[in-house]
């Protein structure tokens, strides 16, 4: 009798988990929220780089518009030559983020408040491939937000390599 009530107990605990995480087992670090970030600029064209002058940067501007808080949760970009930084409105500088699998979390929980902005800050290694790097690169930088709406931004660049 006591290995049912056990049983029925851990059911319980389980369901519970299950129906506040969502259902996928994962529990949320924040809220949907209706607002989103937007952003003017999504892509940048370095233009012709070359390897011997080292690493380039670009920020992009993102903006909450919206009546709620808007939580990044998620950063990372499409290659290990790119590297990714969140600059709130105070000026805390987060990351460095990177591609999945490579150094540095993907994981963080920035928060944009209404009417605030933060600065999406990439940084190209155009000599991270080495010689056979040359060419047209084009990489991306995702962010993944709580936002119901728009809850994905991409944020590209493109450069044309040379040594």
């Amino acid at each position: 009798m006591l290995w049912a009530v056990g049983i029925i107990l851990m059911a319980g605990i389980i369901t519970l988990v299950v129906v506040n995480s969502g259902g996928d087992g994962q529990t949320s670090s924040s809220q949907y929220s209706a607002s989103a970030l937007s952003a003017v600029e999504k892509k940048f064209d370095f233009n012709t780089i070359s390897m011997g002058n080292g690493k380039v940067s670009h920020q992009f501007e993102v903006k909450n518009d919206g009546a709620e808080k808007v939580v990044i949760e998620k950063v990372y970009t499409s290659c290990m030559c790119t590297a990714a930084y969140i600059i709130s409105s105070d000026g805390s500088k987060y990351g460095e983020f990177s591609m999945p699998g490579h150094s540095g979390p993907s994981g963080t929980n920035i928060e944009v408040g209404p009417g605030e902005s933060a600065t999406v800050e990439a940084i190209f290694d155009p000599a991270a491939h080495g010689p056979s790097g040359v060419g047209l690169a084009q990489r991306s930088i995702y962010i993944e937000t709580n936002s119901a709406s728009s809850p994905k931004l991409e944020f590209s660049f493109q450069a044309l390599v040379t040594r």
